[in-house]
């Protein structure tokens, strides 16, 4: 699971954050653990940063920290809550990539919970609008800009600029 806000131990360093899923539920020796902490810490792209505390890194590493934690075990799911929010753009984008890559690489399952819709339309494969607890709308990212769907339409192209380009799109 990748929370919204990171979820880090503040009193833990960052390789005991992500140690401590392996600490819970392995059996493996002291040396196997800081493995593969080192792996999946250079796989999000933070290899000398195993003595730094959340306090001491940023918010997009301290992300980054949190896809490591949630990765470490191997899972066949990986559910993110949010993952971007709170994040820059530019940021959003590294993780997204981040994500996507990490869900490939591993066959991993992802979830994710977003109402950024960069995301959605950058790595969604699989869509669904939820409104009221109710599945809304099902689809795929190419679809989304086809759609009629009312609730849809009003979620994403919200903002006036987005219902310009749309409009602008839809008459190309």
């Amino acid at each position: 699971m990748l929370f919204q806000g990171s979820a880090l131990f503040d009193s833990m360093t960052v390789e005991e954050n992500i140690r401590f899923p392996l600490d819970m539920f392995t059996n493996m020796t002291k040396k196997e653990k800081l493995d593969r902490v080192n792996l999946v810490l250079e796989r999000v792209d933070l290899t000398g940063t195993n003595d730094k505390y959340p306090s001491e890194v940023s918010g997009g590493m301290q992300k980054r920290v949190g896809i490591a934690r949630a990765i470490v075990q191997k899972p066949k799911y990986l559910f993110c809550d949010e993952p971007n929010s709170g994040l820059d753009p530019k940021t959003s984008i590294v993780i997204d990539e981040l994500i996507r890559d990490i869900t490939i690489e591993n066959n991993i399952t992802t979830v994710i919970n977003t109402h950024d819709m960069n995301s959605v339309m950058e790595i969604g494969e699989n869509i669904a609008l939820l409104y009221k607890g109710n599945l809304a709308w099902q689809g795929n990212r190419h679809e989304v800009l086809e759609s009629e769907n009312e609730l849809l339409q009003d979620f994403i192209f919200a903002s006036p600029f987005l219902q310009r380009l749309r409009d602008r799109a839809l008459k190309e």
